[in-house]
């Protein structure tokens, strides 16, 4: 059986902010391998308990956006 590859153009892409700040942009995957963690860690940046937890530090805050197609 054959796997079949997803090709980029297919992936969701996001881009990690710190504040203000773009610090990365890619896949969770990309963005996870570039920041030495793990892809459910990039991924919790985007969960409304992460934004709870840290509301009280917007401008040192990750936050991860999905880009639009």
């Amino acid at each position: 059986m054959e796997k079949h590859r997803i090709g980029r153009c297919h992936m969701k892409e996001y881009a990690l902010y710190k504040g203000d700040q773009m610090v990365a942009i890619g896949t969770v995957k990309e963005i996870a391998e570039e920041r030495g963690v793990k892809p459910d860690t990039i991924r919790f940046y985007m969960s409304g308990v992460y934004q709870r937890r840290s509301k009280r530090e917007v401008n040192n805050r990750l936050q991860l956006v999905k880009l639009d197609e």
